[in-house]
């Protein structure tokens, strides 16, 4: 057997960042930027009010309750066509420009606007600058928004929106194949014959490659024929960026998977000191990486956690491929013995009041028991010696 350390090493040694590409910013959700961006101008681009209420002089305020005149109305996306002078003051609504003259604003629950709207009572005395965004609060001409190298989620493409930058610098998203093989092997919802199982890998795959930003690629389900598995093999290493299969990997096996790898590629076939996913086929063909994980339900999700998402995380130009642990006790004792491997086991976490997670198992922890991987929320790293014992420290990997 091999470290996990080792075994990981080499996989992401293999995956490479992808092309820089420019794409619309509508498309640039969960992908990686492959330089800086820059503010062209300051956001907000002009002072505005945070309030709905009335621009005015702080210093005609200050010795509130008073009356001011009335001398125009602002709203959102208009321009100011007036000066506040002495004892004025504007109606003005949230976002709107501040009129030159005023230099506070006063919420409307402060005020009461006489009938015929020439007039205000203002109820309190406010600071100068109240309830006002000034140019730049957020952002300032010129500015690094975000570093190359930054994950884009939603909120960070508000903000290239509100600067203006619509075409955004990244690394490519990139096409991950999935593809299934095996006589026992049945898809769609027929009945089941002697032997058979139904294609539940290839499906989970897809789901998680699609969850982590890359796009996944249904290369279907092919049968145990070595010619027919050459041909899906090598047309998927020339169409896909990466290449995933689940089956035919351990050391007893004999499968036209390896048969056919061993010979077109440049495969390593891996025990790996952990359970389950111990077995692990990682390598290349023509230059595309090969993701060969174990058959068994869990063992293919544990080992896609370990392995493909962290080399698929590098080819999406994240700095830090290697997802972080996260610190938390065990809600049970998780006994094992010493076997020299590193456990994961499947656990469901919850927050306590005192804001530390508590894992516990979230069912049986067989390699073929995949509801209780469906219960987990995360995966508890549980070293070679006798276990953890209830309310010990535990890491854990979040799913």
């Amino acid at each position: 057997m091999i470290p996990l350390s080792e075994a990981r090493e080499f996989v992401l040694s293999k995956c490479k960042p992808g092309p820089m590409v420019t794409v619309p910013v509508d498309d640039a959700a969960d992908l990686v930027t492959s330089s800086d961006l820059a503010a062209v101008g300051p956001i907000p681009p002009f002072d505005n009010t945070a309030m709905d209420g009335f621009a005015v002089r702080a210093a005609d305020v200050a010795d509130a309750p008073v009356t001011l005149e009335m001398i125009g109305t602002i709203a959102a996306g208009g321009a100011p066509d007036m000066t506040v002078g002495e004892g004025q003051a504007v109606r003005i609504m949230t976002g709107a420009p501040m009129p030159p003259g005023a230099d506070a604003v006063v919420m409307v629950e402060l005020t009461e606007m006489a009938e015929d709207e020439s007039s205000v009572d203002v109820a309190e005395s406010v600071p100068v600058g109240n309830h006002i965004r000034p140019t730049g609060d957020d952002v300032q001409a010129g500015q690094i928004v975000f570093a190359a190298g930054t994950h884009l989620r939603p909120a960070h493409l508000g903000v290239c929106t509100s600067i203006g930058v619509y075409d955004i610098p990244v690394f490519a998203r990139p096409r991950l194949g999935v593809i299934s093989t095996g006589d026992e092997l049945v898809d769609g919802p027929r009945p089941l014959g002697i032997g058979q199982i139904h294609d539940s890998n290839r499906h989970t795959l897809l789901a998680l490659v699609a969850a982590m930003g890359a796009t996944p690629v249904d290369l279907g389900l092919v049968p145990d024929d070595e010619d027919q598995i050459r041909t899906a093999m090598t047309n998927a290493a020339d169409s896909c960026d990466a290449v995933i299969t689940s089956g035919g990997v351990s050391m007893g096996d004999f499968d036209y998977v390896k048969k056919v790898l061993t010979e077109i590629g440049d495969m390593r076939w891996m025990q790996v000191a952990i359970k389950p996913a111990k077995p692990l086929a990682f390598g290349t063909v023509n230059g595309t990486p090969i993701f060969g994980l174990p058959g068994n339900p869990v063992s293919s999700m544990v080992s896609f956690e370990l392995f493909a998402r962290p080399g698929i995380r590098k080819m999406m130009g994240h700095d830090e491929p290697l997802v972080p642990s996260v610190p938390a006790l065990a809600g049970a004792d998780m006994n094992r013995g010493p076997d020299g491997k590193t456990h994961f086991a499947r656990v469901h976490a919850t927050l306590r009041e005192d804001g530390r997670y508590e894992a516990s198992f979230s069912g049986g922890q067989g390699s073929h028991q995949l509801s209780a991987m469906a219960a987990a929320n995360a995966l508890a790293i549980v070293p070679s010696g006798d276990g953890i014992k209830q309310g010990e420290p535990v890491d854990l990997l979040m799913l």
